[in-house]
């Protein structure tokens, strides 16, 4: 069952240019000329109920401003959508009772005030009764592990704390769905490890539909099973994760360090840089064994250090854009 349909979605916003110069001021001011941005062009998507979707591209591919039109903030140039079988338009307040959203660069909580200050004034903006909103957060609270950090100002908290509170806070009203912009943004390996562990268990138990934004691989990888990428604010490519993974994302960075010079033979290794003891090496787990790789490159010299990456996601998406733009495939037809 769709739970959010979007049929031929566009969105133009009017810009005030000027020419360089103080001349240009001037004559700006004056008499002030203006462009047409398309920030989404023609866009049609469907999300099914309990469904974690990806929805990804390079910045300014139209992916906030697509989430804002969905939520009401914005309102669409043309096109139709349907989110709980609500307009976001028409009916904005209805849905907001109905919908959460994460921002992580944007905090919903009060800067100065404790995140349980911020709760309990959601908590009122929400109609929630008193009893049910305390056990609601006592509930929270736990799931989270936020309860050591509930009367601790927010602008105290480490970015980590701010976003499992800013999450907890989300689903106070018990949303059906969940808008996720950029949640692991900035955060270190384990906290962002957390905070996906803590959207698995949102999905799971709570059946809550995840709407996510994400310019790192591994959230992506890991707690979606559908990827819809966007560039320009068109639709690209709209393909689930596994064949995402096979077809694109096979691509692995390998970075080792070594204590003495070592020299790479291995025709399936690619080496980008090497400088002094350090390689950067890419390679196709596609077509070789990463186990078996890693076991060669460590027999060549005593280790110091080994990470292991993906590209960035911008790379695999100009990527994808470029093939499609090549292999003469609509933008359209890639639905």
């Amino acid at each position: 069952m769709s739970i959010i349909t979007v049929n031929h979605l566009s969105k133009t916003f009017r810009v005030k240019t000027k020419e360089q110069g103080f001349r240009g001021s001037i004559k700006a001011i004056v008499t002030p000329n203006y462009k047409e941005v398309q920030a989404v062009k023609d866009l049609s998507l469907r999300v099914e109920e309990g469904e974690v979707l990806a929805f990804i591209g390079p910045n300014g591919a139209g992916k906030s401003t697509t989430i804002k039109m969905l939520t009401g903030i914005l309102h669409p140039t043309m096109g139709e959508i349907n989110v709980l079988g609500l307009d976001p338009i028409m009916d904005r307040k209805k849905l907001s009772f109905k919908i959460g959203t994460v921002f992580g660069q944007k905090s919903q909580l009060w800067f100065h005030l404790p995140p349980l200050d911020s709760f309990n004034l959601l908590g009122r903006i929400y109609e929630i009764e008193e009893g049910l909103l305390k056990k609601r957060i006592t509930n929270l609270t736990e799931l989270f592990e936020i309860a050591d950090l509930m009367d601790t100002p927010v602008r105290k908290l480490s970015l980590g704390q701010r976003i499992r509170c800013e999450i907890a806070a989300s689903l106070l009203h018990q949303p059906e769905i969940i808008f996720l912009d950029e949640p692991t943004i900035g955060l270190d390996v384990v906290v962002k490890q957390k905070i996906r562990d803590l959207i698995k268990t949102l999905n799971k138990e709570f059946k809550t539909t995840i709407f996510l934004t994400s310019h790192d691989a591994g959230d992506i990888e890991q707690l979606c099973k559908r990827a819809i990428i966007i560039n320009h604010g068109q639709i690209v490519l709209n393909e689930s994760v596994k064949n995402l993974k096979y077809n694109y994302m096979n691509q692995k960075i390998i970075d080792i360090k070594y204590t003495e010079p070592v020299v790479i033979e291995n025709p399936e290794l690619k080496v980008l840089k090497s400088k002094g003891y350090a390689i950067k090496i890419e390679v196709d787990s596609s077509k070789c064994d990463l186990d078996r790789i890693i076991a060669e490159l460590m027999k060549l010299g005593k280790v110091v250090d080994i990470t292991i990456s993906d590209p960035p996601l911008e790379e695999i998406i100009s990527g994808i854009y470029q093939e499609k733009a090549i292999g003469g495939d609509s933008l359209e037809g890639a639905k």
